[in-house]
């Protein structure tokens, strides 16, 4: 099977049933459409089998599928707000006076790399106010700290050395990771939430995998949080072609000559094809909606919501703005 760039745990079990006709081994699906709006896929990799065939640790991988918030509405965007809150309470399982970490991963110069850094801005803080103003906060505010480091191009030196510096002098119990990811299909960019409790490979999507953050490298639970900004372009072509075939097909029945030459067309050698035409004149492609400012902006803002949501269970929603500036 080619290798399709994807960091969606969903789309690579997707991937695996459209070749195989089977759930994948080690894995289990659970998928809740309780809300019409918001569909939540939780994929779960059981065991070591399920985790080589998936291409992902052991662990649990939330989806979740929102396509009405590429339109701007505030009520439905304060409605996942805290339904991704929700997910995250389930997962970063902090404490009281437990300090969250938030690390907003990508390159701020780069609009789809950009979400991390975005969240980041967004993110009411108060390490600082808990150590020297305590008697200014109120209940049910936890610590909460937050980075973005930057990229290995700007700064000269790989994201986790710089998390472990940190890590090692503020002592946090958890860490959450934001940062964008790629998809199969262009429906998805930045209408798709992933959580994991794995940790995160950045830059794994589009072939630049850097040092790992996860529990085992930085000795602290990290939980992900990502969202498809862009779609490789190969994958993109490929797809489409597929389409095509598969309807060239539907409507050849009677031609069985012409019928008979598109099922024998081969899935890899189309694939690997689509690469060499592309790869000579701009390489690994990677396209993005022509509107990606204003979508990561708008989604920046419903997980950072989340997030202070999440860490700081005395605040709500609708008084976050008091506390941002």
């Amino acid at each position: 099977m080619f290798n399709v760039r994807t960091d969606l745990a969903i789309e690579a079990r997707e991937i695996y049933k459209e070749g195989s006709n089977r759930e994948v081994p080690g894995v289990s699906v659970d998928v809740n459409e309780d809300d019409e709006d918001i569909r939540i896929t939780v994929v779960k990799v059981l065991d070591e089998k399920g985790a080589k065939i998936i291409g992902k640790p052991i662990g649990s991988y939330i989806t979740m599928e929102v396509p009405g918030i590429r339109h701007y509405d505030a009520e439905f965007h304060d409605r996942l707000g805290k339904s991704l809150a929700k997910q995250l309470v389930d997962l970063i399982k902090l404490k009281k006076d437990g300090t969250a970490l938030v690390v907003g991963l990508g390159n701020w110069n780069v609009t789809p790399d950009s979400l991390g850094p975005k969240v980041i801005s967004k993110l009411f803080v108060t390490r600082h106010l808990k150590q020297y103003m305590p008697q200014y906060l109120e209940e049910g505010i936890n610590p909460l700290c937050a980075i973005s480091p930057g990229v290995l191009g700007i700064t000269g030196i790989e994201t986790a050395e710089i998390i472990q510096g940190v890590v090692e002098k503020v002592k946090p119990d958890v860490i959450i990771a934001i940062d964008a990811l790629s998809s199969r299909k262009m429906e998805r960019v930045v209408t798709t939430i992933q959580i994991g409790d794995t940790g995160i490979n950045p830059g794994s999507g589009v072939g630049n995998r850097r040092m790992e953050l996860s529990q085992s490298t930085l000795g602290v639970p990290v939980i992900a949080i990502g969202v498809p900004t862009v779609v490789d372009a190969a994958t993109l072509a490929n797809d489409t072609i597929d389409l095509m075939i598969d309807n060239l097909i539907k409507q050849s029945k009677n031609n069985k000559d012409f019928y008979n030459m598109l099922k024998n067309v081969d899935k890899n050698e189309k694939y690997t094809m689509i690469r060499q035409i592309l790869n000579p004149y701009i390489g690994d492609l990677m396209v993005t909606p022509k509107e990606i400012d204003s979508l990561i902006e708008d989604i920046s803002k419903v997980i950072a919501n989340a997030i202070n949501i999440a860490v700081h269970p005395g605040v709500e929603l609708k008084d976050i703005n008091k506390y941002i500036h």
